[in-house]
């Protein structure tokens, strides 16, 4: 079974959330295992008819893609605080986090990356 990881080398922003959104979606689980939310991986969708930006601190970038788990594993450094707080925006019901069988319902917008 071959696996597939991004492991940075630098301690600064070397695009590694981009690079996890991009293969995500032929990913079968996208794990976060070490870090905090000191981090950050901003997504604009952008749907046409409005354009909307998350910023992810602690949930994996890989989350958007329909039927793709994503794992905060037990290497993160984890504030509940904050993860429900990144959580509650991706809750609207246009961009709602995966259930337990992971994908995300609706249709899937153009982003970009910052």
């Amino acid at each position: 079974m071959p696996v597939t990881v991004v492991i940075g080398s630098q301690w600064g922003d070397e695009g590694k959330g981009k690079l996890v959104d991009l293969i995500s979606e032929k990913a079968d689980v996208v794990a976060r295992y070490q870090g905090g939310a000191n981090a950050g991986h901003t997504i604009c969708w952008d749907d046409g008819e409005r354009s909307e930006e998350f910023v992810l601190h602690l949930i994996p970038s890989g989350i958007f893609h329909e039927g793709t788990p994503c794992v905060i594993g037990n290497g993160v450094v984890l504030d509940p605080a904050a993860v429900l707080d990144e959580d509650q925006p991706q809750r609207a019901p246009h961009h709602a986090l995966p259930q337990a069988g992971g994908g995300r319902a609706g249709s899937r917008p153009q982003r970009k990356h910052r």
